[in-house]
Protein backbone atom coordinates (compact mmCIF):
# COMPACT_ATOMS: atom_id res chain seq x y z
CA UNK A 1 0.00 0.00 0.00
CA UNK A 2 1.46 3.11 -0.95
CA UNK A 3 1.76 6.35 1.57
CA UNK A 4 -1.13 8.44 0.10
CA UNK A 5 -3.64 5.41 0.07
CA UNK A 6 -3.54 5.27 4.12
CA UNK A 7 -3.74 9.11 4.20
CA UNK A 8 -7.14 10.05 5.10
CA UNK A 9 -8.32 13.27 2.75
CA UNK A 10 -11.18 15.23 3.99
CA UNK A 11 -14.40 15.12 1.48
CA UNK A 12 -12.99 18.15 -0.34
CA UNK A 13 -9.96 16.17 -0.99
CA UNK A 14 -7.77 18.50 1.66
CA UNK A 15 -5.21 16.66 4.83
CA UNK A 16 -3.95 19.93 7.34
CA UNK A 17 -0.47 20.25 7.48
CA UNK A 18 1.43 21.28 10.66
CA UNK A 19 5.14 22.71 9.43
CA UNK A 20 7.50 23.29 11.99
CA UNK A 21 11.24 24.67 12.12
CA UNK A 22 13.26 21.47 12.28
CA UNK A 23 15.94 23.05 14.05
CA UNK A 24 13.81 25.14 16.84
CA UNK A 25 10.78 23.12 16.67
CA UNK A 26 8.48 25.83 17.36
CA UNK A 27 5.48 25.62 14.78
CA UNK A 28 5.41 27.64 11.81
CA UNK A 29 2.48 27.49 10.54
CA UNK A 30 -0.78 25.57 9.53
CA UNK A 31 -1.79 25.06 6.07
CA UNK A 32 -3.89 22.14 3.52
CA UNK A 33 -2.40 19.72 0.98
CA UNK A 34 -3.93 17.95 -1.72
CA UNK A 35 -2.26 14.46 -3.06
CA UNK A 36 -0.92 16.21 -6.03
CA UNK A 37 0.67 19.12 -3.68
CA UNK A 38 2.37 16.38 -1.44
CA UNK A 39 3.78 14.78 -4.09
CA UNK A 40 4.70 17.99 -5.87
CA UNK A 41 6.21 18.88 -2.13
CA UNK A 42 8.18 15.59 -2.19
CA UNK A 43 9.64 15.49 -5.59
CA UNK A 44 10.51 19.21 -5.02
CA UNK A 45 11.69 19.39 -1.51
CA UNK A 46 9.92 22.20 -0.68
CA UNK A 47 6.16 23.22 0.73
CA UNK A 48 3.17 23.07 -2.06
CA UNK A 49 -0.13 23.68 -0.56
CA UNK A 50 -3.63 24.36 -1.61
CA UNK A 51 -5.39 27.48 -0.48
CA UNK A 52 -8.92 27.01 0.63
CA UNK A 53 -9.62 30.76 -0.49
CA UNK A 54 -7.71 31.18 -3.80
CA UNK A 55 -9.26 27.50 -4.93
CA UNK A 56 -5.22 27.00 -6.31
CA UNK A 57 -2.12 25.69 -5.35
CA UNK A 58 1.18 27.29 -4.16
CA UNK A 59 4.37 27.05 -3.66
CA UNK A 60 5.38 28.72 -0.32
CA UNK A 61 8.49 31.70 -0.87
CA UNK A 62 7.98 31.57 -4.24
CA UNK A 63 7.00 35.47 -4.03
CA UNK A 64 8.73 36.15 -1.39
CA UNK A 65 11.40 34.04 -1.53
CA UNK A 66 10.92 32.39 2.08
CA UNK A 67 10.59 28.97 0.99
CA UNK A 68 10.45 26.07 3.41
CA UNK A 69 12.79 23.00 2.66
CA UNK A 70 11.41 20.22 3.82
CA UNK A 71 13.41 17.73 6.02
CA UNK A 72 11.03 14.89 6.72
CA UNK A 73 7.18 14.42 6.81
CA UNK A 74 4.71 12.28 9.01
CA UNK A 75 1.60 11.42 9.59
CA UNK A 76 -0.54 11.53 12.61
CA UNK A 77 -1.82 8.27 14.33
CA UNK A 78 -4.84 8.26 12.55
CA UNK A 79 -3.15 9.27 9.02
CA UNK A 80 -5.29 12.40 8.90
CA UNK A 81 -2.90 14.72 9.19
CA UNK A 82 0.21 15.75 8.37
CA UNK A 83 3.34 17.40 10.65
CA UNK A 84 5.90 18.58 7.89
CA UNK A 85 9.64 19.62 9.73
CA UNK A 86 11.40 22.29 7.46
CA UNK A 87 14.86 24.46 7.41
CA UNK A 88 13.77 28.17 6.02
CA UNK A 89 15.13 30.08 3.20
CA UNK A 90 15.17 33.83 2.77
CA UNK A 91 14.24 36.11 5.53
CA UNK A 92 13.19 32.80 7.80
CA UNK A 93 9.92 33.64 8.31
CA UNK A 94 6.90 31.75 7.45
CA UNK A 95 3.96 34.29 7.79
CA UNK A 96 2.46 36.93 5.13
CA UNK A 97 2.93 39.15 7.96
CA UNK A 98 6.49 39.35 8.20
CA UNK A 99 6.75 37.24 11.64
CA UNK A 100 8.65 34.24 11.94
CA UNK A 101 5.53 31.81 13.23
CA UNK A 102 2.31 32.43 12.14
CA UNK A 103 1.32 31.83 16.06
CA UNK A 104 2.00 35.20 17.66
CA UNK A 105 -0.98 36.19 19.14
CA UNK A 106 -0.82 34.96 22.25
CA UNK A 107 -3.92 35.01 24.63
CA UNK A 108 -3.67 36.87 28.17
CA UNK A 109 -5.98 37.79 31.00
CA UNK A 110 -8.65 37.16 28.36
CA UNK A 111 -6.47 39.73 25.46
CA UNK A 112 -4.26 38.85 22.44
CA UNK A 113 -0.49 40.18 22.96
CA UNK A 114 1.38 40.30 19.78
CA UNK A 115 4.49 37.86 20.81
CA UNK A 116 7.15 37.82 18.89
CA UNK A 117 9.53 34.61 18.85
CA UNK A 118 13.05 36.04 20.25
CA UNK A 119 14.16 32.90 20.18
CA UNK A 120 14.62 33.96 16.61
CA UNK A 121 17.20 36.59 17.74
CA UNK A 122 20.17 34.64 17.51
CA UNK A 123 20.22 33.36 13.93
CA UNK A 124 19.13 36.93 12.80
CA UNK A 125 22.48 38.07 14.07
CA UNK A 126 23.99 35.48 12.67
CA UNK A 127 22.59 36.18 9.71
CA UNK A 128 23.30 39.66 9.43
CA UNK A 129 27.15 38.74 10.13
CA UNK A 130 26.57 36.73 6.85
CA UNK A 131 25.43 39.59 5.06
CA UNK A 132 27.98 42.18 6.23
CA UNK A 133 30.58 39.34 5.28
CA UNK A 134 28.97 39.50 1.92
CA UNK A 135 27.63 42.83 1.49
CA UNK A 136 30.52 44.89 3.27
CA UNK A 137 28.74 48.64 4.87
CA UNK A 138 31.02 51.11 5.26
CA UNK A 139 31.89 51.81 8.88
CA UNK A 140 30.21 48.80 10.47
CA UNK A 141 31.42 47.30 13.37
CA UNK A 142 30.66 43.62 12.28
CA UNK A 143 33.09 44.53 9.20
CA UNK A 144 35.81 45.70 11.03
CA UNK A 145 35.67 42.60 13.31
CA UNK A 146 35.72 40.44 10.31
CA UNK A 147 38.53 42.46 8.49
CA UNK A 148 41.15 42.75 11.97
CA UNK A 149 40.45 38.40 11.70
CA UNK A 150 40.11 36.08 14.52
CA UNK A 151 42.67 37.42 16.81
CA UNK A 152 40.66 40.66 17.20
CA UNK A 153 37.09 38.28 17.22
CA UNK A 154 38.70 36.71 20.13
CA UNK A 155 40.08 39.15 21.55
CA UNK A 156 36.38 41.42 21.91
CA UNK A 157 35.14 37.78 23.12
CA UNK A 158 37.49 37.82 26.37
CA UNK A 159 36.76 40.90 26.91
CA UNK A 160 32.95 40.78 26.73
CA UNK A 161 33.09 37.19 28.75
CA UNK A 162 34.93 38.95 31.61
CA UNK A 163 32.33 42.05 31.73
CA UNK A 164 29.84 39.42 32.15
CA UNK A 165 31.81 38.04 34.99
CA UNK A 166 32.60 41.40 36.82
CA UNK A 167 28.63 42.28 36.08
CA UNK A 168 27.24 38.96 37.88
CA UNK A 169 30.21 39.30 40.99
CA UNK A 170 28.53 42.91 41.55
CA UNK A 171 25.03 41.87 41.50
CA UNK A 172 24.07 44.33 38.50
CA UNK A 173 21.32 42.85 36.47
CA UNK A 174 21.20 45.74 34.19
CA UNK A 175 24.96 44.80 33.28
CA UNK A 176 24.24 41.15 33.53
CA UNK A 177 21.85 42.11 30.72
CA UNK A 178 23.98 44.39 28.89
CA UNK A 179 27.06 42.70 28.85
CA UNK A 180 25.81 39.23 28.08
CA UNK A 181 23.86 40.56 24.95
CA UNK A 182 27.60 41.88 23.87
CA UNK A 183 28.56 38.41 24.58
CA UNK A 184 26.53 37.11 22.59
CA UNK A 185 26.74 39.21 19.25
CA UNK A 186 30.57 38.69 19.37
CA UNK A 187 30.40 34.78 19.62
CA UNK A 188 27.71 35.26 16.55
CA UNK A 189 30.69 37.06 15.02
CA UNK A 190 33.14 34.23 16.27
CA UNK A 191 31.35 31.19 15.53
CA UNK A 192 30.86 32.55 11.23
CA UNK A 193 34.53 33.41 11.36
CA UNK A 194 35.00 29.13 12.32
CA UNK A 195 32.59 28.24 10.28
CA UNK A 196 29.91 27.20 12.96
CA UNK A 197 26.26 28.24 13.34
CA UNK A 198 24.16 28.38 15.86
CA UNK A 199 22.01 25.41 14.75
CA UNK A 200 25.11 23.19 15.25
CA UNK A 201 25.58 24.58 18.93
CA UNK A 202 21.65 23.88 19.66
CA UNK A 203 22.27 20.31 18.42
CA UNK A 204 25.17 19.92 20.61
CA UNK A 205 23.30 21.40 23.28
CA UNK A 206 20.06 18.76 22.79
CA UNK A 207 22.50 16.06 22.86
CA UNK A 208 22.97 16.91 26.50
CA UNK A 209 19.36 17.38 27.70
CA UNK A 210 18.65 14.39 28.41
Amino acid sequence: MSYLEKLKFNEDGLIPAVVQDYDTEAVLMVAYMTKETLQKSIETGKTVFYSRSRQKEWLKGEESGNFQNIVEISADCDYDTLLIKVRLDGDKVSCHTGEYSCFFNRIEDGEYVHKSNDKLILQRIYDTVVDRSKNPVEGAYTNYLLDKGIDKILKKVGEESAEVIIASKNNAPDEVIYETADLMYHLSVMLFDRGVTWQDIFQELRKRNK
